[in-house]
């Protein structure tokens, strides 16, 4: 999973498979976003309406007050919450961000350890769906949580 995806080159059959399969298909093939190298995040697991991100804070994602810039764990939950939705998409769906809810528990800190992001669809409907994710780190501690709304275009 080390070469970056280039979106535009899907194949046509790409268009024809569920959001589920299009993910099983990147995640099979190496293929990952630039993103995941940039911020050193992987993905673990994929379900229908289930993913599993991980993370390895550390000091290049440090801010000016010395712990973990908060949009380190932005970034886990807001990718969790948007691949959970996608692993519910028909074929020929697609869906963008209305909003990003996080909620901030505790500091990370640089060191601290592998955190898991855990991202869980709520609903999806015709034309809206929602999702929970959790961060948590290997010591169990709930770190930041958070929420999306998803419109399905």
């Amino acid at each position: 999973m080390n070469k970056p995806t280039d979106m535009s080159s899907r194949s046509a059959d790409f268009s024809k498979m569920t959001g589920l399969q299009q993910m099983q298909l990147a995640f099979q093939s190496g293929k990952r976003p630039p993103i995941a190298d940039t911020m050193e995040i992987d993905l673990d697991n994929i379900e229908h309406g289930r993913v599993v991100f991980s993370g390895h804070p550390g000091e290049k994602h440090l801010n000016p007050i010395g712990s973990v810039h908060g949009g380190y764990a932005a970034t886990l939950l807001d990718s969790a919450l948007g691949c959970s939705i996608h692993t519910v998409l028909e074929p020929g769906e697609r869906y963008t961000t209305v909003d990003l809810n996080v909620k901030y528990v505790r500091a990370m800190m640089p060191g601290m350890g592998k955190v898991i992001c855990t991202g869980e669809v709520v609903h999806k409907g015709r034309k809206i769906a929602t999702a929970d994710a959790k961060l948590v780190g290997e010591d169990g501690k709930l770190y930041a949580h958070g929420n999306t709304t998803c419109i399905i275009l």
